[in-house]
This record gives C-alpha cells, sequence and structure tokens, in this order.
C-alpha cells in the first residue's frame, strides 16, 4: 500500500454553537459543525453557490482547551485536519460507518465574513475554503457511468493508510476508507486505473443524504476530485500488492452537478446535494460510537 496522505483544510462559520462533552471512560471530545459556500462557475457560465456542512471533532486534552474559548455560533475558523473513518455495530443491528474530520488545529478567524441563515435555523459563512488533498490505494475497480444529461461520473474506493507510534511505543496502523467521485473530462481520462494502484486526489469534501428503503434518513461524506495524479506502483514504501476490498456504503446520486475551470490536470467539479436544510444534513450524534 503506498503512504498515505490525509490532510483537510476548511474555513467556514460555526453553524451552531460548539459541544463539549465526554464519554463513559472519561475521553474529552469537542464538536462543532464548519459551514460554508462553494462558489462554482457552471457550464450555463452562471455562478452556482454550493452550501457545505462538515462535523469536525478533536479529542483529550486539545479537545478541553478549544471548549475553554468560548466559540458560538456564527464564528469564523480556520480548521486543519485529516478524514477519519469508524465502523460500528447499530443497536438496530448491522455496521455503521461514518466518515468526518478530525481537527488537529483550530483557529478563530480575525475577521468577521459575510453569513447566511439557512432554513434549519444554523448559519454558514458566505464563502470559505473547502479542500482536501488524500493519497491512498483503489480498493475496487473504477465505476463509470453517465448521468441522464451525457456528464461522466466515475466512482473510487480509496484506502488510505495512517501509521503512527503509541505512548507504549508500539506501531500502530489504520485504515481509512473514503469514498472519490470524479465528473466529465477527468472522469473518462481516469477510467483506465485498476484496484490497488496509488493514487493522489486533490478535491472538495461534500455530503450526500438520502433515505433507503426503511425510511430512514442517511448521510455520507465524500471527496469530490478535481485533480487525480496516478502514481508509481511501489512508490513510497509498502507493499505493491492490490488492496483488499473496502466496506461499502450506499451512496445517494448527486442532485446537481456544475464543471469547475482549472488549469491542465484539473478536472470538472459538481456539486453534491445542495443542504439548504441546514443542520437537518449532517450525519445524526452517535454517542456510541467509538473513538
Amino acid at each position: 500500500m503506498a503512504r498515505g496522505m490525509n490532510h483537510v483544510f476548511l474555513i467556514g462559520a460555526l453553524a451552531r454553537d460548539p459541544e463539549l462533552r465526554y464519554t463513559q471512560s472519561g475521553l474529552a471530545v469537542f464538536e462543532a459543525t464548519v459551514a460554508g459556500e462553494d462558489h462554482i462557475v457552471g457550464n450555463d457560465g452562471k455562478e452556482r453557490r454550493l452550501p457545505y456542512y462538515h462535523r469536525i471533532s478533536m479529542l483529550g486534552k486539545p479537545a478541553e482547551w478549544q471548549g475553554e474559548r468560548g466559540y458560538r455560533a456564527g464564528d469564523p475558523v480556520l480548521v486543519e485536519g485529516s478524514l477519519e473513518y469508524n465502523a460500528w455495530d447499530s443497536p438496530e443491528g448491522g455496521k455503521r460507518s461514518i466518515v468526518r474530520v478530525k481537527a488537529l488545529r483550530i483557529e478563530q478567524l480575525a475577521a468577521q465574513a459575510p453569513l447566511t441563515e439557512d432554513a434549519g435555523g444554523g448559519v454558514r459563512m458566505a464563502g470559505g475554503m473547502n479542500e482536501v488533498l488524500v493519497v491512498g490505494n483503489l480498493t475496487r475497480e473504477p465505476e463509470l457511468r453517465y448521468t441522464p444529461g451525457g456528464d461522466a461520473v466515475l466512482s473510487l474506493g480509496l484506502a488510505v493508510n495512517e501509521n503512527w507510534t503509541d505512548r507504549s511505543g508500539e506501531k500502530q496502523e489504520k485504515v481509512h476508507w473514503i469514498d472519490v467521485t470524479l465528473w466529465r473530462e477527468l472522469a473518462e481520462a481516469m477510467q483506465n486505473l485498476k484496484k490497488g494502484d496509488p493514487v493522489l486526489v486533490k478535491g472538495r469534501l461534500m455530503n450526500e443524504s438520502w433515505t433507503d428503503k426503511d425510511g430512514n434518513k442517511r448521510s455520507s461524506t465524500k471527496v469530490e476530485a478535481t485533480r487525480v495524479e496516478a502514481l508509481s506502483r511501489g512508490a513510497g514504501t509498502g507493499s505493491t500488492a492490490a488492496t483488499p476490498a473496502a466496506p461499502r456504503q450506499a451512496t445517494g446520486s448527486a442532485a446537481y452537478s456544475a464543471p469547475f475551470t482549472g488549469g491542465a490536470g484539473m478536472g470538472n467539479r459538481s456539486g453534491g446535494l445542495d443542504i439548504d436544510q441546514g443542520l437537518n444534513d449532517i450525519p445524526p450524534e452517535e454517542d456510541d460510537m467509538p473513538f
């Protein structure tokens, strides 16, 4: 497996007052929702604003320190972090999983940005920054399809490796399973990738929401790519063998798409679901979710 890279940068407003809570074991958890808008120019030349609402969390002593800073809804913040995959057994039966942002750094911006109030009573920044940069291995063969309007869509599953040394000096490893979507020219250009290939993906973090067959509301978080670079097998450290298949999650189809005009190597961007319902569309609280 390629040496993983996993970086997330968000600038936005706190959609609601953040929360500091403690797990049953006494671990401090600071949680907040960072909200902003991606401004995208569509095929028709018109600019569209695509809201984003991303849950972030911080653990331990840093979480307690953030909880003492007195953040309130509407405060503009910079978040530096990484994508964190967690899976657990649902009380109703079956497996559940979630991808969220593990915050490594949170800084309040000096200037107050314009805010937009959403239908759910929260707020978001009328602008912001929403960037993801990850390196990992493909967990399955790419799936190319076309929308009714003729736009190419390529779906990738990415395994991003994380390695660290714990307090006892033992080496630890975790794999984060990330879904990635490519659009139009970029999708068609990368359709010949194979399972196990190492790739670099640059893009934006997006949410999708849907209702499952049992009438339950579900959400997923994935990366919408604006640039993909195929890396040489054997790059970095680790095996060149194909990555084992990742857990599969149900995903909703994009409700809206619009291109992004970039430089060489850049693909087109689409917006996922326009989360104008605000806080109702972020993943639910999972008090029993392991950290």
